[in-house]
């Protein structure tokens, strides 16, 4: 395709409720949306980095400045260009990969509405459906907790992922036991809150025959990982640690992981997102797919990755009433514990152009 533009978009969409994890507590959405524009047809993007550089480096306003002073201009340079050389074309640019995840997204997007192919198709899916769980804050109380928990499994949620950090982590999971049952399938989330001193405060959660806890030690203490699997029974799952395919393979190699949780912006793209389900499938290594808080945009991508035969494990890809009274595109809606893949073309939704707009703070346009 040729590319002739691009549009920057920040939104602000206000959650549900306020959703808290070791990092801190959000209580609105405050998104980098992309529009790439090319001779054939168009294409959306969305750039998942958050307001402030907790859970990565990466921040919304940084990825804007990025994109806008080199990332869509390095673009400019190919007179044709798919979707498959934006990460070449943006190499030399040493990190921001959840930037260059929303351009080549946007890219994806435009080249496969043109060719009118389903962005599952491209990728390789295997199922029409995906299990969704979901994934719970930290809480003020026991209570508000278990409270949170019913309902989800009420709304037919197949899998519950607890937030946890030091001081709400052994007891929380051990009311939801009790109250619910060891049918529920349930994990937990410690965002890198936990060092390796912990460790036998960790194996304390081994009773409680959890799935996994997700990245409870720094995003590169990869060694520290590996002898944490030495310590504890319950499987360690790496999110923050897993930047690439390499990274990946790497942390498999050395023994740090057993499941690994798959965000294609924080890897750089649904490309090498694909490429570390591939890896992960060739050691025989379980993956989902996480989430960070998408529009209908994000989610409806997130959707089609977690599609492939390598996503044995449900991820946190809610629909869409989780985490938003009203999103930009068409709600998705929980059935039966799963959401449906997005057949039309591209990622298969589009913003609903009102909703998109109540919602716009603003706009920049970048011709190439």
């Amino acid at each position: 395709m040729k590319l002739t533009g691009v549009e920057l978009r920040r939104i602000r969409l206000p959650l549900v409720a306020p959703f808290r994890t070791s990092f801190g507590t959000e209580t609105e959405r405050e998104a980098l949306l992309l529009r790439v524009v090319a001779d054939e047809a168009e294409g959306w993007g969305e750039c998942v980095a958050a307001v402030d550089p907790l859970y990565s480096s990466e921040y919304a306003d940084a990825a804007a400045d990025v994109l806008s002073r080199f990332l869509i201009p390095a673009l400019a340079a190919h007179d044709r260009l798919s979707a498959n050389a934006v990460a070449p074309a943006l190499a030399r640019f040493k990190g921001h990969r959840m930037a260059k995840a929303a351009l080549e997204m946007g890219v994806l997007d435009a080249e496969l509405r043109a060719l009118g192919r389903p962005l599952a198709q491209e990728l390789g899916a295997a199922h029409d459906r995906v299990p969704c769980g979901v994934s719970v804050g930290i809480m003020s109380s026991i209570g508000e907790l278990l409270d949170a928990v019913g309902g989800y499994l009420d709304e037919g949620y197949v899998r519950i992922k607890l937030k946890i950090e030091p001081g709400w982590d052994i007891e929380p999971v051990r009311a939801v036991r009790e109250r619910f049952g060891d049918d529920v399938l349930l994990q937990v989330d410690a965002n890198t809150a936990y060092t390796r001193a912990d460790a036998r405060h960790l194996a304390r959660l081994d009773p409680f025959d959890l799935l996994l806890i997700e990245q409870p030690l720094d995003e590169e203490d990869i060694l520290g990982h590996a002898e944490l699997t030495k310590a504890v029974r319950t499987p360690i799952c790496l999110d923050e640690s897993i930047t690439s395919a390499r990274a990946a393979a790497d942390a498999i190699r050395l023994g740090a992981c057993s499941i690994v949780n798959v965000k294609p912006g924080r890897v750089g793209g649904y490309l090498e997102a694909r490429r570390i389900h591939d890896v992960c499938v060739a050691h025989g290594v379980p993956v989902w797919c996480g989430g960070m808080l998408e529009t209908g945009l994000g989610r409806a991508a997130n959707i089609a990755l977690a599609a492939l035969p390598g996503f044995t494990l449900p991820g946190d890809t809610s629909a869409s009433d989780r985490y938003y009274r009203t999103d930009i595109t068409t709600p998705f809606v929980l059935g039966d514990g799963h959401l449906p893949v997005p057949t039309g073309p591209g990622i298969g939704v589009m913003p609903l152009p009102e909703e998109l707009k109540a919602v716009t703070t603003s706009t920049q346009w970048l011709p190439l």
